[in-house]
């Protein structure tokens, strides 16, 4: 007997969804599978549901959401021997589609059932843990705006990128990484796991989840001309194009802003406020083993 303990964002997806304990049951026969629902209701809640599940020893803990719900619950599964499964019925998506999970119901639960995993590298921010990407600069700004709107589409993603992209200032920012100091006016400072963000669009099209690494974009101030052909190179996928973003891997870097006191970040999608002006990021390699094909 398989047990599975599924935690659904009922609003995931601006809440068209119709995952239950009803639907998931006719994915996993009662004769295999012994599986429990929980459903989220508020930011963070995910967290005590799964803390609650761990107690009861799963195999694995399914996520039906989006990358902030699935931030969530992956937190609390970091170097444990429960499995994470993913059922994406978020906006962006970014993690399931690195790991080709498609957002088909029926598909997506084949891959659970089939129970086929791999280890991938976790990343930290202070206290935090990020799976697809962390942002600091215009990055959390974009965010910020973006949570402020009544519906998460692509049309409002784009329009908070706009709109930030003319209210931002870069800030004072101090980078140590691979041995370097680096002191810029930084526009944006983007660290990422996977190779997408979310809507099909990536910073990093190369980056690898399992390959020890992060991968590091930073991008000094900018003049209009240039955030508009910034923006065309992210929507296009053709950010190697993009002459002023600088491209390094990391495993460690240290983010210093002495003119701040606290600083906004975005953290798989969900914005964060950090009480201080200094950020390490750090990887965990192959911290998470999750359900793929």
């Amino acid at each position: 007997m398989v047990y599975i303990h599924f935690i659904v964002n009922p609003i995931s997806g601006s809440g068209k969804h119709n995952i239950g304990k009803t639907e998931l049951e006719k994915h996993f026969p009662k004769e295999t599978y012994k599986i429990a629902v929980d459903y989220s209701n508020y930011k963070k809640h995910a967290i005590i549901l799964t803390q609650n599940a761990i107690s009861n020893n799963p195999d694995c803990i399914v996520v039906c959401g989006g990358d902030g719900t699935i931030n969530e619950v992956a937190s609390c599964l970091i170097n444990t021997k429960i499995k994470l499964g993913i059922i994406p019925v978020g906006s962006g998506n970014g993690l399931a589609s690195n790991l080709n999970i498609p957002k088909s119901l029926d598909k997506a639960t084949e891959i659970i059932r089939k129970g086929n995993t791999q280890f991938i590298d976790v990343g930290k921010v202070n206290d935090h843990y990020f799976f697809s990407n962390v942002g600091v600069g215009i990055d959390a700004t974009i965010i910020k705006k973006y949570e402020s709107y009544s519906k998460r589409t692509l049309f409002s993603y784009v329009r908070a990128s706009i709109a930030s992209s003319i209210q931002f200032n870069p800030m004072e920012t101090i980078l140590s990484f691979n041995n370097h100091i680096v002191n810029t006016n930084a526009f944006m400072i983007f660290i990422s796991n996977s190779n997408e963000m979310g809507y099909g669009m990536s910073l990093t099209p190369k980056a690898s989840l399992n390959d020890g690494l992060l991968d590091l974009v930073v991008i000094s101030k900018l003049n209009l001309f240039d955030k508009l052909i910034l923006g065309m190179r992210v929507i296009s996928n053709k950010i190697e194009k993009f002459e002023k973003a600088r491209h390094t891997l990391i495993e460690k870097i240290n983010i210093e802003m002495p003119k701040k006191i606290f600083v906004d970040t975005q953290i798989d999608g969900e914005f964060h406020n950090l009480r201080t002006n200094k950020i390490e990021v750090t990887i965990i390699k192959s911290g998470l083993e999750v359900l793929t094909e």
